[in-house]
């Protein structure tokens, strides 16, 4: 793919899709932030019976135009860069294509055209319009962060459900059909109703056995209920520990703006950390 210099289009399409420090660029992160609140607010509004049926046919055509200038959007994107990849697999670049899904799934499933509110996700963009890029920095921490806890927190449900197969399974022997435990299944289902604290009464024990067993289970979902936030609370300390911290300004020229990754500051050359 031919690299992008200031003489050919794809630099200049380049500078007004991605760049929001020119007039051209932030002309089209307004008038794009404007197109994603107003499709949001289409969607809401065709959710509303009396005016879907009435103004129905406007709405979904309104969507499609929507759905078709976001289309273009993401191509031009992906062609005025040299690594597309790199913008595909990127935190917004994720969110873009979510956001374009559910326009094309609802030809062939019908109310799926309810999931385009994903698109309140592209207000993201928000933080760069506006100069506020370390909040997506920040995003970026956490996600590192859960993922550091995703292999705990799969053992810990691991053991959550063997839990809740078990008591389901003696609450079934303990209490009688006629008491809403008829099945196996059934009452694996108010057990994990019940050990995660939900508790919708739809199935509750009658027989004094039942009411103790219940009672225990009640004691283990309050014990374990705060386990994931330990383990999620521990792996962001973690992290933060681990992270870097960057000055806010250069210690010789007391420049800000600098790159959540830099090493040197970019006006002077200096260290940033000394």
């Amino acid at each position: 793919m031919e690299s992008p210099t200031k003489n050919n289009w794809r630099f200049r399409l380049h500078e007004v899709i991605y760049e929001s420090n020119t007039s051209a660029g932030k002309a089209f992160d307004v008038g794009l932030l404007f197109a994603i609140f107003t499709s949001i607010i289409i969607v809401m509004l065709d959710s509303v019976e009396r005016l879907h049926d009435r103004y129905g046919s406007l709405f979904s055509l309104i969507e499609w135009i929507f759905s078709f200038l976001f289309t273009i959007e993401y191509i031009l994107r992906l062609i005025s860069i040299k690594k597309p990849f790199k913008y595909v697999f990127s935190l917004l670049g994720i969110i873009d294509l979510i956001a374009l899904i559910p326009s094309y799934l609802s030809i062939f499933f019908v109310g799926a055209q309810s999931l385009l509110v994903f698109r309140a996700l592209r207000l993201l963009r928000v933080f760069r319009i506006f100069k506020l890029g370390h909040f997506l920095s920040e995003i970026n921490f956490l996600t590192e962060a859960l993922k550091g806890s995703v292999r705990k927190i799969s053992i810990f449900l691991m053991t959550v459900l063997m839990l809740a197969v078990i008591l389901g399974s003696i609450m079934y022997l303990v209490e009688q059909r006629e008491n809403g435990f008829a099945n196996i299944p059934e009452s694996i289902y108010w057990a994990i109703v019940t050990i995660t604290t939900v508790g919708y009464g739809d199935i509750s024990p009658v027989t004094p056995m039942g009411k103790m067993l219940a009672s225990i289970v009640m004691l283990i979902g309050y014990s374990i209920i705060a386990v994931p936030t330990g383990i999620i609370t521990h792996d962001l300390a973690l992290a933060a520990r681990q992270k870097k911290e960057l000055p806010e300004s250069c210690p010789t020229c007391s420049r800000e703006g600098h790159d959540a990754d830099a090493l040197f500051c970019k006006f002077c050359g200096s260290s940033l950390f000394v």
